[in-house]
């Protein structure tokens, strides 16, 4: 029963760290998706200007 009291807090531990970094990685790709629309339609917008 040691052993448990030891390790789940750091197994949780690393969950939480690792969930904080796929959500870091989830937004950045979002981010990058949506740039990358404006930039469409920015070029859209200049060629039919």
């Amino acid at each position: 029963m040691a052993v448990l009291a030891v390790f789940i807090p750091v197994v949780m531990l690393g969950v939480v760290l690792a969930l904080g970094r796929y959500e870091e990685w989830l937004l950045a790709s979002a981010a990058q998706v949506k740039r990358v629309a404006q930039a469409d339609e920015a070029e859209v917008a200049h060629r039919a200007a």
